[in-house]
């Protein structure tokens, strides 16, 4: 058949002959460009991008200096799989591990690939259900930063994450009948129809919409309308996990994503363990490399929750430890300006209150009336609560923010 005519099913069907020796010079470079271009998997299948991106990512953690078991948290959501409860939005600083628990998420549930090894040493392997979902979904990764900063505007981002992941849906199932090959929605239903394999949605900085256009309501609007119609009600998806710096926008009647559970700085319900490394992660982590609990405690605690032990930033753990000294680690990848600014407006007062903390205070704050955005502002409550979810602050049992040692020091230079 001509190298232009075969379509990927001939060409995927290659691979039977790899070791018969009745591969065509023209097959074999056909092979080397599909293993050098998609990647092969250790159970023999092709991984996409965005559609069953494999395990890579999750067994770099897994190798690296230091890496502490999360692995956890997929025993709350493979409870949730296909329930009312499966739509997770989970929110945390920056630096606090989102991107990794996405990747593990992505490792455990993507079809594509095998994970059982990569996972076999870990909390999940002990679970009874831990088979039962190893591997056997659809997943749908999608990094909304990568496709913001491709685009010229929200219409263009959203054109590009239809066009990306159905380039790889159709290049994976290119024979079945579709309604419409341009309708990402439809060509996922139509594919679950066929194959009666789940979906999982798993979205890495769902969030960065509002905050690169953040006084931009119709931008911001066209954007959640997106996330609505990907997700909500569809039968096919038994799973949708968002990670981002903030919770869900609140936009009143516009509830367009009110399915979510969502698990946040100020209240991380049952996965307050998984936010950052807790004290007994930590105590166990100095004890091995040779540092002072307390001291790493001064600087790098950072959140108290009700009934939880207290919870630290990875980054600025891990790097304490692999360095072997106390360092401002996290203001390595974060800057100031956005905490000045909001202190420059002086909004009801902010100002007073942040000399205070900065002289090492505790102050009371009110986090209720916060609208999930970097620009409504009513109180100087919800200018707090924002320096909360964006790590500035630190919050002991929903009531009191403080300043960590980290922050304190960094501020000062």
């Amino acid at each position: 058949m001509p190298f232009a005519r075969r379509s990927w099913i001939d060409i995927m069907a290659l691979d039977n002959h790899m070791d018969t020796g009745k591969c065509s010079n023209q097959d074999v470079f056909l092979l080397y460009f599909i293993y050098k271009i998609k990647g092969k998997t250790a159970g023999g299948s092709l991984m996409g991008y965005y559609l069953n991106p494999g395990n890579d990512i999750f067994r770099r953690m897994i190798h690296s200096d230091i890496y502490v078991d999360k692995t956890g948290i997929l025993e709350y959501t493979n409870r949730v799989l296909d329930t009312m409860q499966g739509y997770l939005c989970v929110s945390r600083p920056r630096r606090f591990g989102k991107s990794m628990t996405a990747a593990m998420l992505a490792a455990y549930y993507s079809r594509e690939c095998d994970s059982r090894e990569l996972f076999s040493a870990y909390k999940i392997a002990r679970s009874e259900d831990f088979e039962t979902h190893l591997n056997r979904y659809d997943t749908i990764f999608l990094n909304m930063q990568e496709f913001l900063s491709q685009s010229q505007d929200i219409c263009g981002m959203l054109d590009l994450i239809r066009r990306s992941v159905l380039w790889e849906l159709l290049e994976k199932y290119p024979d079945y009948r579709y309604f419409d090959t341009a309708n990402l929605t439809r060509t996922m239903q139509d594919i679950y129809g066929n194959t009666r394999c789940p979906f999982v949605i798993i979205i890495d900085e769902w969030d960065c919409v509002f905050r690169v256009y953040k006084t931009e309501r119709e931008a911001q609007e066209k954007y959640l309308d997106f996330l609505r119609d990907l997700i909500k009600d569809k039968g096919y998806i038994h799973l949708a996990y968002m990670t981002g710096i903030l919770p869900v926008k609140k936009y009143g009647t516009h509830s367009a994503l009110n399915m979510f559970d969502e698990f946040t700085m100020i209240d991380p319900g049952q996965l307050a363990s998984y936010v950052g490394f807790t004290a007994g992660e930590v105590k166990e982590l100095c004890a091995r490399y040779g540092m002072d609990m307390e001291e790493v405690g001064n600087w790098y605690d950072g959140y108290s929750f009700e009934g939880k032990q207290a919870v630290y930033s990875p980054r600025s753990v891990v790097n304490c430890m692999r360095f072997g000294r106390i360092g401002n680690y996290w203001n390595q990848t974060e800057t100031f300006e956005a905490l000045q600014m909001y202190i420059d407006m002086n909004f009801d007062g902010l100002r007073e209150k942040i000399l205070r903390l900065l002289a090492g205070e505790r102050i009371p704050v009110n986090t209720g009336s916060f609208a999930n955005d970097m620009t409504t502002f009513r109180t100087v409550d919800d200018v707090l609560t924002l320096l909360i979810h964006l790590g500035y602050l630190g919050l002991i049992v929903w009531r009191d923010v403080y300043l960590s040692q980290t922050v304190r020091y960094a501020w000062s230079m």
